[in-house]
């Protein structure tokens, strides 16, 4: 198997209705985009027969990797196991629940060409009233504390420079402040406005305590971060 340009990473947990559709998305868009290019979905504990679907999957699609947890570990531990064995210049996040649009790839990596993070922007969002309120909240707050200048980090669908990816390091709930490690780390980036889709099997994972006051502990560790990094200039070098 060639080199992949491209890698996408999909963490999964409980998704066996979406799992087939979204791979054969994936693969429809992906197969135009003229670069090797490989995808690898995380087993997360489902408790579902996602995990038996993917065994097969594998077996037929040899552009297929996937990583099977022990237990369940949570969306961190997928991103980075996911990161980690990418191979591609280019690694490429959906989520499993078909919301993401996989057509709005081509665009995003269009972008990424100039950039180092692309960060999807839900538009016309297909959520209840209440996911769309909180996690608007959450995006006031996180954007305040953390002035990282994304509007949507909660948008799973992004594109990020591999190079880059791997000089941050994971810690649990710090998949949704990757935009603001990056700009930490004073990386380029950008948004680009994508599809929203309902979702139609499955369900949710998230609720408005496990989205929003979990969160809190994360965006102080990270407003801490950004407060205590090192910012010199080294004036000369002498003999």
């Amino acid at each position: 198997m060639k080199q992949p340009y491209y890698s996408i990473v999909i963490p999964l947990k409980d998704e066996e209705d979406n799992l087939i559709p979204l791979i054969n998305e994936v693969e429809s868009v992906m197969e135009k985009m003229g670069h090797p290019w490989e995808l690898i979905c995380v087993e997360d504990g489902s408790e579902d027969k996602t995990a038996d679907i993917l065994k097969h999957l594998a077996q037929e699609k040899s552009y297929l990797r996937v990583l099977m947890f022990a237990k369940n570990f949570g969306q961190s531990s997928a991103f980075d196991a996911g990161f980690k064995a990418a191979r591609g210049e280019f690694v490429i996040t959906l989520d499993g629940d078909r919301q993401n649009d996989p057509h709005d790839i081509p665009l995003l990596l269009e972008v990424a060409q100039e950039y180092d993070l692309v960060c999807g922007i839900r538009t016309n969002r297909k959520d209840t009233w209440v996911k769309r309120i909180t996690s608007r909240l959450a995006n006031f707050v996180r954007s305040r504390l953390c002035q990282d200048g994304v509007q949507d980090t909660g948008c799973s669908l992004k594109v990020y420079r591999a190079a880059c990816l791997k000089q941050i390091k994971m810690f649990h709930g710090m998949h949704r402040f990757l935009p603001a490690l990056f700009h930490l780390e004073g990386f380029r980036i950008t948004q680009v406005p994508v599809n929203h889709r309902e979702r139609t099997e499955g369900k949710t994972k998230y609720n408005f305590f496990n989205r929003s006051f979990n969160t809190v502990a994360d965006m102080l560790a990270v407003r801490w971060m950004a407060q205590r990094k090192l910012n010199y200039t080294i004036e000369k070098e002498l003999p």
